[in-house]
C-alpha cells in the first residue's frame, strides 16, 4: 500500500515532468509528509493536453453522501480495480499521475515498534503513481478526488511490506492517461528490483503532525 509520501519538486517542475499546464491553486511544497485527505499534485489528461491540477487523496465514490460515509479510499488494488464498483469506471476513463520524491513504508520491531523506511528511485528521479480520480459531489461544492494504484511489491521490496505503488516512467505516462489508446491494464505491474531503494528514517514521521526534511534523512546507527 502507500499511505504517506513526500514532494520536494517545484510545482513548475512537476508540470515540466508531465508537460502539462498548471493550475493556479496548487499544494504548497515540499511537503515531507502528505497524508491521506491533504489536497496532492495530480496530472490528468484533457481535450486540450495534459493538466496539472489539485486534487483530494481519498477517493470518495458517487454513493458516499459525506466524505466519511464508507471507507477511506487512498489505495486501489490493481488485481481488482477493474472490477470494485468504487474504481471500475474511473479505471476505465479516469487515469491520472500522481508525482512523489518518496514513500513511506513500516515494518515493526520485537516489541511491536513501528519501525519508518523512506523508499526513493536509485537514480535520484522523481517517483510517479499509478492513480485513478473521481469528482465528488454536487453544484458548487464539488472535490475531485483520487486514489494510488496498489500491486504486489517485487522481491526487495517485500522486505518492507506485501504491497506497493504501482510506479510509471515517463514513457509509459500517455499509455496510462489512455493518450495511446487502450493497454494501461499491462502498466500495473511492480517496478524492477533494481529501480527502488529504502532507508530507516526516523520515528518522528509515525506523526501525522511531523513536518520537516529531517523526516526523510537516513537514520544514523
Amino acid at each position: 500500500m502507500c499511505g504517506r509520501f513526500a514532494v520536494t519538486l517545484p510545482s513548475d517542475a512537476m508540470a515540466q515532468l508531465f508537460d502539462a499546464q498548471p493550475a493556479n491553486a496548487l499544494p504548497d511544497v515540499p511537503n515531507y509528509n502528505v497524508c491521506p485527505t491533504v489536497q496532492v499534485h495530480v496530472a490528468m489528461a484533457g481535450e486540450t493536453g495534459r493538466s496539472l491540477v489539485s486534487m483530494r487523496w481519498g477517493f470518495l465514490p458517487h454513493w458516499y453522501k459525506t466524505p466519511s460515509d464508507g471507507p477511506l479510499l487512498i489505495n486501489a488494488r490493481s488485481e481488482t480495480i477493474a472490477e470494485k464498483p468504487a474504481f471500475r469506471a474511473a479505471a476505465r476513463e479516469r487515469r491520472c499521475l500522481i508525482p512523489a520524491t518518496g514513500f513511506y513504508e513500516w515494518t515493526k520491531d520485537a516489541d511491536g515498534n513501528r519501525l519508518p523506511w523512506y523508499i526513493t528511485r536509485r537514480d535520484g528521479a522523481p517517483l510517479v503513481f499509478a492513480g485513478v480520480w473521481q469528482d465528488w459531489g454536487r453544484g458548487d461544492d464539488v472535490q475531485r478526488t483520487c486514489a494510488i494504484v496498489t500491486c504486489a511489491a517485487n522481491q526487495s521490496m517485500a522486505q518492507v511490506h506485501h504491497r506497493m505503488p504501482v510506479v510509471l516512467t515517463p514513457d509509459a505516462f500517455g499509455l496510462w492517461l489512455g493518450e495511446q489508446g487502450k493497454g494501461a491494464a499491462r502498466l500495473m505491474q511492480p517496478a524492477p528490483e533494481d529501480d527502488l531503494g529504502f532507508v530507516r528514517v526516523d520515528a518522528r514521521v509515525n506523526s501525522n503532525r511531523a513536518s520537516g526534511p529531517e523526516l526523510i534523512e537516513p537514520l544514523e546507527t
